[in-house]
């Protein structure tokens, strides 16, 4: 399930910034590589409110740093 999504920091994935088919509904991937990674889920940093939401979906340079994003440990 989601927990904590919204509202407190956006979330690195494993995938690379691509298209991906939005039919697929269940953990859509995106390109096999690239320069970009792909960020999720909203951040109480955003004034935008479509920003904040969970299914918000970013891309930035792997190196990118700032309080408002973080990863999330799973298992």
């Amino acid at each position: 399930g989601l927990y904590d999504m919204a509202g407190n920091v956006s979330e690195w994935v494993s995938d690379w910034f691509g298209n991906y088919d939005r039919n697929l509904a269940t953990n859509p991937t995106g390109a096999e590589d690239g320069l970009k990674r792909v960020m999720r889920g909203g951040s109480w940093f955003y004034e935008d409110l479509w920003r904040m939401q969970v299914f918000h979906r970013a891309y930035a340079d792997p190196i990118y740093r700032t309080y408002a994003l973080g990863f999330r440990c799973a298992r």
